[in-house]
């Protein structure tokens, strides 16, 4: 054989190992498909007729029409996280005769709420609850408003639970968690008892055995790259942006 012949040779050599390589590579890779995660399942909480229930303050009044109180009314939703919910889920379920109601009252405290829990609350009964109070019962006590405790609240908020546990056991309860963000009026003097109040607001939910919203989790990941301002103002009520992130926290943690 030649030199020339033996070059040809090799080249012919090299090329069917690559070949043979590339094709037994395709074979294992076809063999052994890619892992991924699947996806997380939804909790069948929507069934036909299904009433979900928005209480709270300020964050979760956000501005609504309290005069308009049918279900599904635009005007009784105001333009916040519940407004998002609401509009999300009637969008995602249009067979499924939802009736979505937004009780949050400006101002509300856990004492508030207790006052008037029979009509705004339990006269509805919601399949789904959501609760979202905690930043007055602390923020009065520091404008000299209101001289709760944490302790307060705690038992407040446990007390309301079981009121309602008592009558609509079958109720599914959502608690969000109390958050704000450090700009604004929300200055050093907020802290540590806000972290008490917020972790009182924790204990509760576990031990209702409630579905537990992280917002203030979610708020602290979000202002590692963006300012406390851009998702609230004042630090305690949210921007659009901020209800946007609360409204696809609460999809997250609810499941529905």
């Amino acid at each position: 054989m030649t030199e020339s012949d033996n070059q040809s040779f090799s080249r012919r050599v090299l090329m069917g190992t690559g070949l043979a390589a590339g094709g037994a590579l395709f074979a294992q890779q076809v063999a052994q498909p890619t892992i991924q995660a699947a996806p997380s399942a939804k909790i069948n909480s929507l069934k036909n007729g299904s009433v979900i229930l928005f209480q709270g303050d300020s964050i979760t009044d956000a501005g609504r029409n309290r005069n308009s109180k049918g279900a599904n009314s635009p005007r009784g939703f105001g333009f916040g996280y519940p407004f998002l919910i609401a509009t999300a889920l009637l969008g995602d379920h249009p067979q499924s005769q939802l009736k979505c109601y937004n009780r949050g009252i400006s101002g509300n405290k856990v004492p508030d709420l207790d006052k008037r829990w029979q009509v705004d609350c339990i006269d509805l009964k919601p399949d789904i609850l959501s609760i979202l109070i905690g930043v007055n019962d602390i923020w009065h006590k520091l404008n000299g408003r209101y001289n709760g405790t944490v302790e307060t609240y705690e038992q407040g908020f446990a007390a309301l639970l079981e009121r309602t546990r008592k009558a609509l056991p079958d109720t599914r309860i959502v608690i969000c968690e109390p958050f704000v963000l450090r700009c604004g009026a929300v200055k050093d003097n907020w802290f540590p008892e806000f972290e008490h109040r917020r972790a009182a607001a924790e204990r509760v939910a576990k031990a209702a055995k409630a579905t537990w919203v992280p917002f203030q989790a979610k708020f602290n990941e979000a202002v590692k790259t963006t300012p406390p301002n851009y998702w609230a103002g004042d630090g305690v009520h949210p921007s659009m942006a901020g209800h946007a992130l609360m409204a696809k926290t609460w999809r997250e943690a609810v499941q529905v």
